[in-house]
């Protein structure tokens, strides 16, 4: 299974899905991290993730390979963070086969009715959650100190 994280600007929130993801999920999970730009991807790389690659051409080719998507709902918009996120990324990515897990927060602001306002983290963690469950996924090193 491949998770890709795509995300940009900083980098901030990929890096904190990356987090979520490594402490849930077992170490062998591939994670790939594809940025927008080089900071976002080494923010996301220090998070763990198993490969990375950056910028437009980097992630319309390698959005193909992920079983499951996961980032802010900006990464769908068109020219969203600042003009990062290109038509033909936000394109290749709602195209893409892979399950899409999005956070419902987004840079231009978008007001999404039928969701409650919740912090990141408590998203990250339920996207997280919701990826092991659908892929019917062991826990993680976080998940076996309870046993």
């Amino acid at each position: 299974m491949v998770i890709a994280v795509v995300d940009g600007m900083g980098g901030s929130i990929g890096t904190q899905i990356i987090i979520g993801l490594r402490q849930a999920l077992p170490e062998e999970t591939e994670i790939m991290a594809l940025g927008t730009n080089a900071i976002a991807t080494g923010s996301m790389m220090r998070a763990k993730a198993t490969r990375g690659a950056t910028g437009e051409n980097a992630i319309t080719f390698s959005i193909t390979e992920a079983d499951v998507i996961m980032g802010s709902l900006s990464i769908l918009v068109p020219n969203s963070m600042m003009g990062e996120v290109s038509p033909r990324i936000a394109t290749a990515i709602a195209s893409a086969k892979g399950r899409k897990v999005l956070l419902p927060i987004s840079n231009p602001p978008i007001e999404i009715l039928g969701t409650a306002k919740k912090p990141l983290q408590q998203l990250i963690k339920e996207a997280v959650e919701m990826v092991r469950e659908q892929f019917d996924l062991p826990g993680g090193p976080e998940e076996d100190s309870d046993v």
